[in-house]
């Protein structure tokens, strides 16, 4: 069985779908109780009901982009069908909001595998304190009970907690982390981990790497370096580059997104904290602007809690009444 496959098959569950709509709760409320005052009042959609509906979207951290992407969608299916009431409003939103993201490679890694490479490398990016070291515990986690052999590598050299906090999710998920002393160049751990990985017949390899946002240069110098390195041992490695976003920061993680895709190839997204953020507008808004697949969202604090974002169960659990 596929990594996706497993995915798949524990998503569907009804206790995922119950995590899901819950971490998308205050999101949700926050959303839909703009939208009742936006429409306050009136039975049909008209410039002033649109004027508020782009204040919704853009205060709920879509992006203004996105936003008026969005309304201009909807002002072609309004002047098209010539009437439509506020009621029909919601459903109109969330056809247009799957139908962007539709449009965003949101579905290209659905018939990927993990098995296609082995090992498969993962190099982990992104700001300090957005819940990348989580997100590595709780991918572990995952790829461990699809009974595929999984080592962390410990490359944030430059915070001893960074790797300590490594250390505690190998021992609580059951897996390996290759590290080495504090302040040793990340890119030889990177190579040792990838080193032991080939001669342990290991699967995944995830790389952890340092979160600071220092000059862009600076940032893809290191990360370059860690690349090359890596070649070294795994030609292409990595495989993927995995950019974890806060969405509780809002428009901070377009910025963050737009610093690290500008400094490495990213060609995966994790959005953590759904569920202590009203800011759920954030994977709509980075979807649609950045072109790069959104693969995972964290939507609670247990170990479980991580799940593939799937755009239609996300739209839906988000317009869900």
């Amino acid at each position: 069985m596929g990594l996706f496959d497993f995915f798949k098959k524990k998503e569907t569950a009804p206790e995922a779908q119950e995590a899901l709509d819950k971490g998308l709760e205050k999101t949700k409320d926050g959303f839909f109780n703009k939208i009742t005052k936006a429409v306050a009042g009136k039975s049909s959609v008209d410039d002033e009901v649109l004027d508020n509906l782009e204040e919704v979207l853009v205060t709920s951290d879509v992006g203004v982009k996105t936003t008026l992407k969005i309304i201009g969608r909807i002002e072609e299916r309004v002047a098209r069908d010539k009437y439509l009431s506020t009621s029909e409003l919601n459903f109109l939103l969330r056809d247009e909001i799957q139908l962007l993201l539709s449009e965003n490679n949101s579905n290209d890694f659905r018939q990927f595998e993990y098995g296609e490479h082995k090992p498969y490398v993962i190099m982990v990016v992104g700001v300090n304190g957005v819940g990348k070291t989580t997100t590595i515990g709780k991918l572990a986690h995952k790829l461990k009970e699809a009974n595929l052999k999984v080592v962390l590598g410990a490359a944030d050299t430059f915070r001893a907690a960074a790797v300590d906090q490594l250390k505690l999710w190998g021992e609580r998920v059951g897996v390996r982390v290759v590290a080495q002393p504090m302040g040793s160049d990340p890119a030889s751990v990177a190579f040792d981990t990838l080193q032991s990985a080939v001669a342990n017949g290991e699967d995944v390899v995830i790389i952890d790497t340092a979160g600071r946002l220092h000059n862009k240069i600076g940032l893809m110098n290191e990360l370059g370096k860690i690349k090359q390195v890596m070649q070294k041992v795994v030609p292409n490695a990595p495989h993927e580059i995995l950019l974890v976003l806060d969405a509780s920061t809002g428009q901070n993680a377009f910025e963050q997104c737009k610093q690290f895709t500008e400094a490495t190839d990213v060609n995966a997204l994790a959005i953590t904290k759904l569920d202590g953020t009203a800011k759920g507008g954030v994977v709509i808004g980075i979807s649609d602007q950045f072109k790069i697949p959104v693969k995972y969202i964290g939507v609670g604090e247990k170990i479980g809690d991580l799940q593939l974002f799937d755009k239609k169960e996300f739209v839906n659990s988000l317009f869900k009444q």
